[in-house]
């Protein structure tokens, strides 16, 4: 006596099905469970509600995936406006609460004895110069290789750029070669404060 194989029914962790025992599929004639959801193409609503919804079959919710077309009845226009690349974000979004439950906590709420979040918050916001110089990104690079505080003047700049070389250089460090990589970044670093409007 020979046994039918039993029809394919995915499991429990497959993509996008919801068991419902009882639910049946939403196509006319068909008694097989409506585990798989799909948008009624007649609910083409423009509010920020989410579309109405009808279940079917994996057979079913196939067949309608294979020929659904999100931009059936649509005009060039709007096919156009619904493919930019920023649509939907022009819409206002909602502001957060300030107060009640979702008031956020003050700093002063949290305990930090080893100062881990107000070190990394410091560390953040780079330090300006007392003076209103501007630094760019390379200067405080540069301030960093030849460790110098912002607000350094042209003469620390000099002394210390005097200092390195004597540290790093063969001919004034006893002929050691192992620094003229460092000697490299020194001297560049210099170059570059040297140029820059904060030491001029």
């Amino acid at each position: 006596m020979s046994r039918q194989p039993p029809k394919y029914r995915p499991n429990t962790r497959f993509h996008g099905r919801v068991e419902a025992p009882g639910r049946p599929c939403a196509e006319p004639g068909c008694a097989e469970p409506g585990e798989f959801r799909a948008p009624l193409l007649s609910d083409r609503r423009s509010s920020d509600q989410p579309p109405a919804y009808r279940w079917l079959c994996l057979d079913h919710v196939r067949a309608f995936n294979s020929s659904y077309n999100f931009f059936t009845g649509m005009s060039p226009d709007e096919i156009h406006d619904a493919q930019r690349p920023l649509a939907g974000w022009e819409r206002e979004t909602r502001a957060f609460a300030t107060g009640g439950a979702d008031r956020p906590p003050r700093w002063a709420d949290f305990s930090d004895p080893l100062d881990a979040i107000g070190a990394r918050w410091r560390n953040a916001v780079p330090a300006e110069r007392k003076d209103g110089r501007p630094l760019s990104g390379k200067d405080r690079e540069a301030l960093r290789t030849l460790a110098l505080d912002v607000d350094a003047d042209r003469m620390a700049l000099r002394r210390r750029y005097s200092e390195l070389v004597r540290k790093y250089h063969p001919d004034r460090n006893g002929g050691d070669r192992s620094h003229e990589a460092m000697l490299s970044r020194v001297i560049e670093a210099y170059q570059q404060l040297k140029g820059s409007p904060a030491f001029a």
